[in-house]
């Protein structure tokens, strides 16, 4: 059964309610907006998860253009220039609207801001919320906020699983609900749906996120930009949770060091230590563990009994794994954590689909090039959702919308048969076989119409990518190319591109014998 949604037809539909989504909808308002979520608002989003906080150069020591140059060596020649500098210096404006908003951060005895300091920045510069809760404290303040504000209708339970287009751009959003398909007539999508953690085994990401709003785009023909680049974050605890909890680089900024099963504090040569870029650090960890040996990181010295008051919710989720982090070491690896690359936008969220912007995560925007900095992530989310709000706003309605009944839903997603084969091949350490073996393997699924063809496309994108990138750069390390060339170049591609590459590499004989 489908259902068209003719009381809502024409409002702006956002899919996702994380800080990118929540942001957008608030500064659109009072222009009525549809929210999309397939859990409760807020739930089951990256934002809610993150525990440092939000990237702000607000210290007195600290400055817009530190800022931009720390971003710019993380993100190791792939950032976007003008685009970094323009983000973040709207990070203080942006923590000014989520304090108006309702956020209250952290701030010190004289009122100041309580600032941390985390990998690769040069400044302590991370605001956060009630310690290490920083995201689920943000995300919790503006679902109150978006609860109390009349122009926003919130759909939860429904799924976006299609974006309908004709030739001037999108014309609906095809969700699927409880009883059926329901169809949001309308020529404004903005797509705020998270990253693809889902896609992988090992991810701090809830597990039902693989990359929805990638797929969409790239189905409805927009292009794609640095899908190579997954950032895997070092210190994933080590336990049973699925997901696995995330460790935050908060603590190796507080002091904490990381030691082997021989107590060796195996980073100490490496330039930058334990706050080197992730990458330098995930691949450093990953190659003790590929060798038999165990990780750990010690913040006894460091924090000892204050342990618990500094990171709450950390020491909570060390105690159900059974370490208490006062007194022992905590086991770490490396785990999906954040996707750099998504769908190509411009500076204010505009694909190269009419009508579609795309913020947060999913987007690939030019701040973060090949390696995300530290708490840049939910700083772009929300300085991107208030800019594509203003834009839509700016930007006059095209023609009525023309949304027509859908046929058959496809099958509902399901990651499972990708996770093998995304995990092992298209992990930290990468080479061209692995690469094409994943890509002979995903190909196939990605063009039929089962449960695993949505995942597979995004894992499809990400194989395809990294099999043109012969370079070891950022978050892409390759074995069989350890060096980075001279030139960087950011890439770009649609959906359609990436199929045609796939087929003949499929057929390559490097792919068979992967």
């Amino acid at each position: 059964m489908s259902e068209i949604a003719d009381q809502l037809t024409g409002r702006t539909v956002i899919v996702g309610s994380g800080l990118a989504g929540l942001t957008t909808a608030l500064t659109l308002a009072p222009e009525p907006v549809v929210i999309v979520t397939r859990a409760a608002l807020g739930a089951e989003t990256s934002s809610a998860w993150a525990q440092g906080g939000i990237a702000a150069s607000l210290g007195a020591d600290d400055c817009a253009e530190l800022h931009l140059t720390d971003t710019l060596a993380a993100g190791d020649g792939l950032c976007d220039p003008i685009v970094a500098a323009g983000i973040v210096a709207d990070a203080p404006a942006a923590i000014a609207a989520l304090e108006r908003a309702g956020v209250s951060f952290d701030r010190t005895a004289d009122g100041s801001f309580s600032l941390g300091l985390e990998a690769a920045h040069s400044r302590r510069r991370i605001v956060h919320a009630e310690g290490d809760g920083s995201g689920a404290a943000i995300v919790r303040a503006l679902v109150d906020a978006v609860a109390a504000t009349p122009s926003i209708t919130v759909l939860e339970g429904l799924e976006a699983r299609r974006i309908q287009t004709d030739e001037a751009g999108v014309t609906g959003l095809v969700c699927s609900g409880e009883n059926g398909a329901v169809i949001l007539p309308t020529r404004r999508i903005v797509l705020a749906t998270g990253g693809i953690g889902g896609l992988y085994e090992a991810t701090t990401n809830p597990m039902g996120n693989f990359g929805q709003g990638i797929m969409l785009a790239a189905r409805a023909g927009a292009e794609l930009a640095d899908m190579e680049f997954v950032q895997f974050h070092p210190t994933a605890l080590d336990s049973r949770r699925r997901p696995l909890a995330l460790v935050s680089e908060a603590v190796r900024g507080e002091g904490a060091v990381l030691v082997n099963e021989r107590s060796e504090r195996f980073m100490a040569g490496i330039a930058g230590a334990e706050l080197a870029p992730r990458d330098v650090v995930a691949r450093s960890i990953s190659a003790e563990l590929a060798r038999g040996g165990k990780v750990f990181l010690d913040a006894r010295a460091a924090l000892g009994n204050r342990f618990a008051t500094r990171f709450p919710v950390i020491d909570a989720l060390c105690r159900e794994a059974g370490i208490d982090a006062a007194s022992q070491p905590i086991p770490v690896r490396p785990a999906v954590h954040y996707h750099m690359g998504g769908v190509a936008t411009d500076a204010v969220g505009r694909s190269s689909v009419a009508g579609l912007w795309v913020v947060g995560e999913a987007a690939s925007t030019g701040l973060h090039g090949a390696n995300r900095l530290a708490s840049n992530s939910l700083l772009e989310a929300a300085v991107m959702g208030m800019r594509a709000a203003r834009d839509i706003l700016a930007t006059p309605v095209a023609i009525s919308s023309t949304a027509e009944i859908a046929g058959m839903l496809p099958a509902a997603a399901e990651p499972s048969l990708i996770r093998p084969i995304v995990s092992r091949h298209l992990g930290v350490l990468r080479n061209g076989g692995a690469i094409h073996g994943a890509v002979a393997s995903l190909l196939p699924l990605a063009e039929n119409d089962g449960p695993a063809s949505d995942p597979a496309i995004v894992a499809l994108l990400i194989a395809v990518f990294a099999s043109l990138r012969g370079e070891s750069r950022g978050a892409h390390a390759r074995t069989d190319f350890p060096l980075k060339r001279a030139e960087a170049a950011r890439r770009k591609m649609t959906l359609t591109d990436a199929l045609e590459i796939a087929r003949a590499t499929a057929s390559h004989p490097l792919a068979r014998s992967a």
